[in-house]
């Protein structure tokens, strides 16, 4: 009786240990509002001295740009899912994938657009706030979309670049 206790107990430690090891890799994006890659954490926005009146017309911009890009994104989800689906396909038909890569593109410039009003306008309530848009920096919208619901090495992520071999 004791040992089952014992087994009992030990297994559903396993299961608490593994089920909060899965839900962190099913994160996505991270900082506030998640999704657009890396997002700014509140202590990204602590680090920036904004003053209670800017930190929230920057959390009013962010929902309006997050709600405004809402229909693209799930637009660019659902094109990635079709593009998968052709590249399943057992004689993929480079035309489709060609049409649907264009619609994908189409969508990505419509973003970058959109991105792009975003970073100018919090420019206008703080120009620190600009200072974290830069590439390499933790803190802006980051790139692409993040790891999504198919994790990191969902469709599209392949192998890393070959590197070349040492002489």
């Amino acid at each position: 009786m004791k040992t089952s206790k014992i087994s009992l107990v030990a297994v559903l430690a396993l299961s608490l240990t593994l089920g909060l090891a899965a839900s962190s890799w099913a994160r996505p994006g991270g900082g506030m509002g998640g999704g657009m890659g890396g997002g700014m954490g509140c202590g990204m926005m602590g680090a920036m001295n904004l003053t209670p009146e800017q930190a929230g017309k920057f959390f009013d911009l962010k929902e309006k740009f997050h709600n405004d890009t809402a229909a693209a994104r799930k637009q660019m989800m659902v094109k990635h899912a079709e593009l998968a689906a052709l590249w399943k396909a057992e004689k993929p038909d480079q035309a489709a994938i060609n049409a649907k890569q264009k619609e994908i593109n189409a969508l990505r410039d419509q973003m970058q657009e959109k991105r792009t009003t975003f970073q100018l306008e919090a420019r206008k309530i703080s120009p620190e706030l600009a200072q974290g848009f830069g590439r390499g920096k933790r803190g802006g919208m980051g790139r692409g979309m993040g790891p999504g619901p198919m994790g990191p090495g969902g469709p599209g992520a392949g192998a890393p670049a070959p590197t070349a071999p040492a002489k």
